[in-house]
């Protein structure tokens, strides 16, 4: 097979792998999107503004914020569609949906605390109103919501995502290091 039709193979393999991998990356988002949404809690009146609702109720309101955020598309750079631009837009289309994963799965892992919280403390009340009695226990759900947050760094999400995708048999040559997907999101959230 002569050197030129190689190549040309060898491109479009890889134009399918990075196609693959939107794919991908955007099924992660899609089902972390449909995750947070099963989060629907219903806070009496004299708990609506406890921590973990106000939580909850962030995570549901900037995960709709970035399901919303338009693709920052560029028209002129893939006009015409040369072969290296449509591997460039392919790259850009990955590095974006790995930026909004990161995002979705960081606001997902903020609702799993809260509705930990949320668990602990129905658990502690049993139904009851809060009360001196509770205020022990409850202050330590509190404390504990805090922890698990305060655990929810990027360095662990980025890490768990490469884990996983590496399990799963991934191509991961284009996928976007932390430092490239928190510029994205910089520049992309102003």
């Amino acid at each position: 097979m002569p050197y030129q039709q190689v190549v040309t193979k060898t491109k479009l393999m890889a134009d399918g792998s990075r196609a693959l991998r939107v794919v991908e990356i955007m099924r992660d988002f899609q089902s972390l999107q449909h995750r947070i949404a099963e989060y629907s809690p219903n806070p009496s009146p004299e708990e609506y503004f406890e921590e973990g609702y106000q939580v909850l109720r962030q995570c549901r309101a900037q995960a709709a914020a970035i399901l919303a955020a338009p693709f920052p598309l560029d028209l002129s750079q893939i006009a015409g569609g040369s072969g290296e631009q449509e591997k460039r837009h392919l790259q850009r289309i990955i590095i974006d949906a790995s930026a909004r994963r990161f995002q979705v799965k960081k606001i997902y892992l903020r609702a799993v605390a809260a509705v930990k919280w949320l668990n602990t403390r129905n658990a502690i009340l049993q139904g009851e109103q809060a009360n001196q009695g509770h205020a022990a226990q409850l202050q330590q759900a509190n404390n504990t919501l805090h922890n698990e947050l305060a655990a929810i760094t990027d360095a662990r999400i980025i890490d768990d995502f490469r884990n996983a995708d590496t399990q799963a048999g991934y191509w991961l040559q284009d996928d976007p290091s932390r430092t490239t997907i928190l510029e994205w999101i910089r520049s992309y959230s102003d």
